[in-house]
């Protein structure tokens, strides 16, 4: 690091560059926690998917669309590919006869928990490898940064993050 106070645009930017490697670290991280189950079924779009109905069970193709910034169209052959092996069932709208609703099966619950338990043991792995200082250190700066990222950028929810992720606000 240099030695301008940290508040200087430039360390913003070397703070910006080492988040940057860390997210490419744990994309490494999360895809040793998917080779224990080499056959996962889904791709990081599907898990997207899995991740918004979490959050919002029962939404129509059109909200998740919304939540996944992408047309409807594109969600529905997610959502085939998440029905075929059985994370996902489409059921008719109590709402609207036009509509169908979209939940998690409880295999599809089964599976985020699994992820979940997969990724927090590769993380926790490499946080015990440091000394207590850094974990302390690491602690209070992704608060910070989860406070920062959550202001005046719309509910985070809305862009696919995982619930309960250190990079989103709940």
């Amino acid at each position: 690091m240099s030695a301008d106070p940290p508040s200087s645009p430039r360390w913003s930017e070397e703070a910006a560059r080492a988040a940057c490697e860390v997210v490419e670290l744990l994309e490494v991280l999360w895809e040793r926690g998917r080779e224990v189950t080499p056959t996962s079924p889904v791709s990081a779009s599907q898990l997207r998917v899995l991740y918004c109905l979490e959050r919002e069970d029962g939404i129509n193709l059109r909200a998740l669309g919304h939540m996944l910034g992408s047309a409807p169209s594109s969600a529905s052959r997610l959502c085939d590919r998440l029905e075929a092996v059985g994370f996902v069932e489409r059921t008719p709208s109590p709402v609207s006869r036009r509509e169908l609703t979209l939940r998690l099966t409880g295999r599809g619950r089964s599976y985020l928990t699994d992820l979940r338990a997969q990724r927090e043991g590769a993380l926790l792995t490499a946080i015990q490898a440091m000394s207590p200082t850094a974990r302390a250190s690491l602690l209070e700066g992704l608060a910070g940064f989860r406070d920062a990222a959550g202001r005046g950028r719309g509910p985070a929810r809305d862009r696919g993050a995982p619930p309960d992720s250190p990079a989103w606000p709940a």
